[in-house]
């Protein structure tokens, strides 16, 4: 089981009865519907027994943890009594592989098919499907998920190789392809005008390990782009690897902080709804990996001041969006209100833009940075601050 995506923040939990609520691991944890809602969902790993030795893994076979497995009627269980409770609103499932992938495949795809056909489950359902399972299976659980995913795992087929030799990056592909092209054959009407039944309406979308191997962000992102275009994928998930202390030995030595992770995230929001390509993010990056101080925008603006200040009243909507502290909607608002009036300072405040971020980097009716955006010491003002650090 692999940490569910989080925002930079600090690992917690509650296990030691001192508290509330957890950032990690299984449990009810949050996701977006393909409608932008909010959701609960309880993610749970069906069995943390596997059959495989990926080196990153903490259930890989070799690793000495207790196992543990739930029937496919116990999983059931949960999510109803959990979803009459109000606690969830959907299940996110996963599972070591036991035995065989086509057994554990059909116990995921058995726990959804008696959610949906059995108790009419209408809510949210998830499955983190197995790529080396039958066809036929992978296919029966699109009939009855919301969403399923397929992890390509690392960014590169040669990482797969070296640290989870079981997987072929290969026949993860052909499984991607085939969720993809059974999705587009559900949205076409047949000769009596009849569609047939969804697959997988919310999409697929797969998960990346960041730090097992030695890629460098670029390289990450390069990745995630060509999953998006090939595959139609809604989502690339970071999971940043938390080392496992016995099998230090058998991986590279770089350990990203959480940082890397949320960098990486806000650099692919820039890829899917900003219009920036990868080439541009790897033009701010050092020796490959985004700047940890600043945000891959902020990176980018930095780096290119001979674009800026840029005037908010004339500028076209692409240059818009790649100034630091303005969001889609706040550009799309900048776009509608400049037809009528000219923009001032204020009316950006009231937009909702950033302007602590902004100021150096635009020009307005009445208000122009000066020396700002030429300042040596630009950066220094938006970097976090210098921290002391503890020596024991």
């Amino acid at each position: 089981m692999h940490p569910a995506p989080r925002a930079g923040g600090q690992t917690r939990d509650s296990r030691d009865g001192k508290g509330i609520g957890s950032t990690t691991g299984s449990g009810i944890c949050h996701a977006y519907a393909p409608d932008g809602r909010c959701i609960s969902l309880l993610k749970i790993l069906m069995t943390n027994f596997c059959i495989y030795d990926c080196a990153y893994c903490v259930n890989r076979v070799s690793s000495n943890v207790t196992r543990a497995r739930f029937t496919p009627e116990e999983v059931v269980t949960l999510t109803l009594e959990f979803y009459r409770r109000n606690y969830i609103e959907g299940l996110f499932l996963s599972s070591g592989i036991i035995r065989s992938p086509d057994e554990t495949m059909s116990d995921m795809v058995r726990i959804a098919r008696m959610l949906r056909t059995e108790h009419h489950f209408r809510g949210y359902i998830h499955l983190k499907t197995i790529p080396d399972a039958a066809p036929e299976l992978i296919a029966e659980a699109g009939l009855y998920a919301d969403r399923l995913s397929i992890n390509v795992e690392l960014p590169t087929d040669r990482a797969v190789k070296d640290y989870a030799p079981e997987k072929d990056p290969a026949q993860i592909r052909r499984a991607m392809a085939d969720v993809r092209l059974k999705r587009e054959a559900g949205k076409e009407r047949s000769f009596s005008g009849k569609r047939p039944p969804r697959f997988a309406p919310a999409g697929q979308s797969t998960q990346m390990i960041v730090g097992a191997d030695g890629a460098d962000d670029t390289t990450i992102l390069r990745t995630s782009t060509r999953l998006y275009s090939g595959y139609k994928l809604r989502r690339v998930y970071y999971s940043a690897f938390s080392p496992i202390p016995d099998a230090s030995a058998a991986l590279p030595l770089i350990k990203p902080p959480l940082m890397r992770e949320h960098r990486l995230y806000q650099a692919d929001w820039l890829l899917r709804f900003y219009g920036f390509d990868v080439e541009e993010i790897a033009s701010a990056t050092r020796g490959g990996h985004l700047d940890l101080e600043v945000d891959p925008k902020l990176a980018w603006a930095l780096a290119n001041r001979h674009l800026f200040p840029l005037d908010v009243n004339r500028a076209e909507r692409e240059m818009l969006l790649r100034v630091p502290g303005l969001g889609t909607k706040t550009v799309a608002r900048i776009l509608t209100t400049r037809r009528h009036r000219t923009l001032r300072y204020d009316d950006l405040r009231r937009m909702g833009a950033n302007l602590k971020q902004a100021k150096p980097f635009i020009t307005l009716l009445d208000w122009r940075p000066r020396a700002l955006s030429d300042a040596a010491d630009l950066r220094a003002r938006f970097a976090p601050p210098p921290e002391q650090l503890s020596l024991f």
